[in-house]
């Protein structure tokens, strides 16, 4: 079985693209607070990326900002592709199934007013990724069904 169930906050307003075949997608990450606290005190945060197509990545990149509240259902895919320097890199993402809004309108709003304006990226916005569109025809895995095959050797 593969299943996520996430909720989060936005770490940068998401953005609507489209593949070459004009079908609507958007990449972003969410802040997802851990359940403890560490040694120090402080809870942890873990950053997950999501990638979402069609209505659902037309509706999200129309509703939500940097900061605001989702709750997500998807699964985890795997992909790869070569950097700048030539080096093979892997990636991990959450493939976007269901999701809900978790704020009112006005509190997405608040929190969008209370979070600080800058216009320099964070570590959690694909930096390293290729900039050039990504070049499929649709979700690649979404014919899959409930039930999907790990190789373990596949970062070999």
């Amino acid at each position: 079985m593969n299943k996520v169930v996430l909720i989060g906050r936005f770490t940068a307003k998401p953005e609507l693209r489209y593949t070459p075949q004009n079908t609507a997608y958007t990449r972003f990450s969410i802040a997802v607070n851990r359940n403890f606290t560490g040694a120090d005190g402080k809870r942890e945060t873990d950053f997950i990326n999501v990638v979402a197509w069609r209505k659902q990545a037309e509706t999200i990149t129309k509703y939500f900002d940097k900061g605001n509240l989702i709750a997500l259902e998807g699964r985890l895919q795997t992909g790869s592709y070569d950097d700048k320097d030539g080096n093979k890199r892997y990636t991990m993402d959450v493939a976007l199934d269901n999701f809900e809004f978790v704020e009112s309108k006005a509190a997405r709003e608040a929190s969008q007013a209370s979070m600080p304006q800058s216009s320099e990226p964070t570590p959690y916005d694909y930096q390293d990724a290729p900039k050039e569109e990504v070049n499929v025809e649709d979700d690649p895995f979404a014919e899959f069904g409930d039930s999907v095959s790990i190789d373990d050797n596949f970062l070999e």
